[in-house]
């Protein structure tokens, strides 16, 4: 198989350049992918921060992630439990594609365009179907930042109503940290994406005979949370409302998530795939973990402030004596023990 890609550039640094692919050029031989180039040349007005070095051309298709089929028409990836890095390229963070009878959907897209060219790859090798939807389960990068290749791809990006306004005020922010964390050159051609569809509260994507339950929740994990359910499977795509041994990260209400965990445990799903970790695992027995270590947060913080403490000496206390139970621990809970502390110190 073929593909088109081109070399971009970085407006900032012309000598910081990496072959970037173009999505919707596949074929079986070279020659039937440069006539598509050539029937229909790719807009590079879309890619804002980088120039061409030289036209598309035509390449024996590049790497993809490796997925596994959790049920029929259902692949899943475990993202890999660290914070994203050159080697990771941001691929820290679950994804999954479902295949109806008439098109796809994505569940997350990655931490880089790079991430996402390889998700794309794995769909192509697996379904000709057009990729229709991409469901982003939150705002945060490591779900979100390879979106625009499928949006190039022409698919429709769906998240929570709260979603657009989320990555209006962060993306900077976001596409400034990845951007540092990656390097410069893997993360060219990576941009911010605006939602085409907001979910104030539920709604069925149809796939062709298999619909999908898309259901937007209140501040819990952060502030614009969504779940994707696949009753055909029995599988509840979580987002990092579920976490497995990688630590919580806590963005929005820790008393909501309690809720929400709540809720989510008496859905008639079966099987679950978290945020991070996984990435397949049983519901809700699953649950208990992330459970106990949302309910530590709390009465660790109720302690802290009825103690008197300061938020420096809280955030000392607060979650630790579960540090042995979870990976990353020193890099999230500090964040998590003083948003707790700071929400609850106000009860």
């Amino acid at each position: 198989m073929f593909e088109a890609i081109i070399s971009l550039c970085l407006l900032s640094d012309p000598a910081v350049c990496r072959d970037v692919l173009i999505p919707g050029y596949e074929a079986i031989s070279v020659a039937e992918c440069d006539a598509q180039l050539r029937a229909n040349p790719p807009d590079l007005k879309l890619f804002l921060n980088e120039k061409s070095h030289g036209a598309a051309a035509c390449a024996a298709v590049g790497d993809t992630l490796s997925f596994h089929q959790a049920a029929p028409g259902v692949f899943v990836h475990r993202g890999a439990i660290s914070d994203a890095n050159p080697q990771n390229q941001g691929d820290v963070a679950n994804v999954a594609f479902v295949i109806g009878h008439r098109a796809v959907a994505i569940i997350d897209s990655g931490g880089s365009r790079r991430v996402a060219e390889q998700i794309y790859r794995a769909v192509r090798s697996e379904t000709g179907l057009p990729v229709r939807y991409v469901v982003l389960t939150h705002m945060h990068p490591d779900h979100v930042l390879g979106a625009s290749l499928f949006a190039q791809a022409g698919a429709e990006i769906v998240g929570h109503i709260g979603l657009a306004r989320g990555l209006s005020d962060r993306s900077d922010a976001y596409l400034n940290r990845f951007q540092d964390l990656i390097g410069a050159a893997g993360f060219i051609g990576t941009q911010v994406v605006m939602p085409d569809i907001g979910v104030e509260k539920m709604l069925d994507l149809d796939l062709g005979d298999r619909v999908l339950h898309l259901r937007s929740w209140p501040s819990g994990h952060s502030i614009n949370d969504l779940t994707i359910g696949d009753p055909s499977s029995g599988i509840l795509f979580t987002g990092d409302l579920m976490f497995h041994e990688y630590t919580p990260a806590l963005d929005g209400s820790v008393l909501g998530w309690q809720r929400v965990m709540t809720e989510l445990q008496a859905l008639p799903y079966h099987t679950i795939m978290p945020g991070h970790g996984g990435p397949i695992l049983d519901w809700p027995d699953s649950a208990g973990p992330l459970n106990a270590y949302l309910a530590l947060l709390i009465s660790d913080a109720r302690s802290a402030i009825v103690r008197g403490d300061s938020l420096g000496d809280a955030v000392r206390v607060i979650g630790q004596s579960q540090a042995a139970d979870w990976d990353l621990f020193d890099q999230f809970n500090p964040r998590n023990a003083t948003v707790a502390f700071t929400e609850l110190e106000w009860e």
